[in-house]
């Protein structure tokens, strides 16, 4: 069986004033995969996010990337590997042009002259950005500076994009347009979000987190079909929606065999 690009065993995690966040929390994922982690407000998800390139430190249990630990000795490696888009695009915008933005993090790796310009116009081309490259991010649509947001990551060429919230405050034509880049995406992704129909829709396997552990993993499809693990997991369905009204995902993942 081939190494897991994500493997988190037995997480832990008390913040200082004593709340316990995370209690043996298990995860494993395979290259190629595209898995949603849900659950309610407090389970957990932005603690365990935290913990996969090493702003948060294990209380108990470990995160390995590739085979590599998120531990202090490469924090530099793993934050190029896991590349996380925070929900707000506004936390990872703060240079004058888009350009300079994405260029920021291969620059602070050494990266420098035709390669860092190729990278660069490679990511904003990825995202469709290519022709704002040269505007202030302030500028644009709160849909086109998440876009942006996305390429600052993939720039790092990362090995896992970990998104946050992706389709919140995205009108319906900035989110579809974000699935469409999703999707076209060559790298393994982790999802976290509240929008069950696009976790539906991107993600064939999703994770479940309840105060603090995992209590559910498998086919998107299946568990948002099971009304009882839905109900007792406070994970609602907008009213209305049917999930066989979106196509089921013909296989959870790319697991090995």
């Amino acid at each position: 069986m081939s190494v897991p690009v994500l493997d988190v065993r037995g997480l832990a995690h008390a913040y200082p004033d004593g709340h316990q966040a995370l209690f043996g929390v298990d995860l494993h994922v395979h290259r190629g995969e595209r898995v949603a982690l849900l659950g309610p407000n407090g389970a957990g998800k932005t603690t365990l996010v935290l913990h996969l390139n090493g702003i948060l430190t294990a209380g108990a249990g470990s995160v390995h990337v590739s085979g590599m630990p998120v531990e202090k000795a490469h924090l530099q490696e793993v934050r190029r590997r896991v590349g996380i888009v925070f929900q707000d695009p506004d936390d990872q915008l703060f240079m004058p042009t888009v350009r300079q933005d994405v260029a920021f993090g291969p620059a602070n790796l050494g990266v420098r002259g035709s390669e860092l310009q190729d990278r660069v116009e490679a990511a904003l081309a990825q995202v469709g950005m290519a022709e704002h490259a040269d505007r202030p991010p302030h500028h644009l649509s709160f849909g086109q500076r998440r876009r942006v947001a996305v390429a600052t990551v993939l720039v790092m060429q990362p090995e896992i994009l970990v998104l946050d919230e992706p389709s919140s405050n995205l009108d319906p034509a900035s989110r579809r347009e974000l699935a469409d880049l999703l999707r076209a995406l060559d790298v393994t992704i982790l999802m976290v979000t509240h929008d069950l129909p696009y976790a539906l829709e991107l993600c064939p396997r999703s994770v479940v987190l309840h105060d603090g552990q995992v209590v559910a993993d498998g086919a998107t499809y299946d568990l948002m079909t099971d009304a009882e693990l839905m109900r007792r997991h406070r994970l609602e369905l907008p009213f209305g929606f049917d999930p066989a009204s979106l196509p089921r995902p013909g296989a959870v993942g790319n697991l090995p065999a």
